[in-house]
């Protein structure tokens, strides 16, 4: 038993700040404070944004009772914000949880940029949306502020790619640091857990 023990501490302080994730100062305004938010920073266009989203969906289900995971498009030029809005579109629109899967899809297999409002409403289209209904939410005003949101938010957190990962608006992790994508969640998980602990 004392290997074990010694192992488990090892493994709960193998993650240091400064290190494999940093301390956001100011923290970032993420949502509801009765929660530990893990926001994800991702484009639609980054093949590993592409690969990370199983993973990421997988320990969604595993997140502890307090904690909620909530996705958001990192936004720096034009296409990624046409991108961005597609997602709050497609959120408005109460058809997420198959589009988010069909962009990743169309950018990543079909090999189509969605590189304007047409093609990104011909996708919606094809998965069910009326043409109508996608152009009233698209260019809507509770799109557009999200989407303003967004841009604030990943400016915020000081990301330098995608996907990042930010937990409680206060300490980002990203690839680099973190060495892998699994790590990523690995440390995310460690910090979700100490958040929950100290009741912030």
């Amino acid at each position: 038993t004392w290997l074990v023990v010694t192992g488990s501490v090892q493994a709960q302080t193998a993650w240091r700040e400064g290190e494999h994730y940093t301390v956001v100062n100011p923290a970032v305004r993420v949502g509801p404070s009765d929660q530990v938010i893990v926001t994800e920073f991702f484009w639609y266009g980054c093949g590993h944004c592409y690969t990370f989203e199983p993973m990421l969906q997988t320990w969604k289900t595993s997140l502890p009772e307090g904690s909620s995971l909530q996705p958001s498009p990192a936004v720096w030029n034009d296409g990624m914000k046409l991108h961005a809005k597609a997602y709050y579109a497609a959120e408005t629109l109460g058809v997420i949880d198959t589009l988010h899967g069909a962009i990743f899809k169309a950018m990543h297999v079909d090999r189509n940029r969605l590189a304007s409002k047409g093609a990104i409403r011909d996708l919606f289209v094809a998965n069910g949306v009326a043409e109508a209904e996608f152009d009233k939410a698209f260019d809507s005003f509770g799109v557009n502020s999200q989407v303003g949101q967004a841009e604030a938010r990943a400016r915020s957190a000081k990301i330098s790619g995608t996907p990042s990962v930010l937990v409680n608006g206060k300490y980002l992790i990203e690839a680099r640091g973190a060495g892998s994508q699994a790590n990523m969640l690995k440390i995310a998980e460690y910090l979700v857990q100490q958040e929950l602990a100290s009741g912030s």
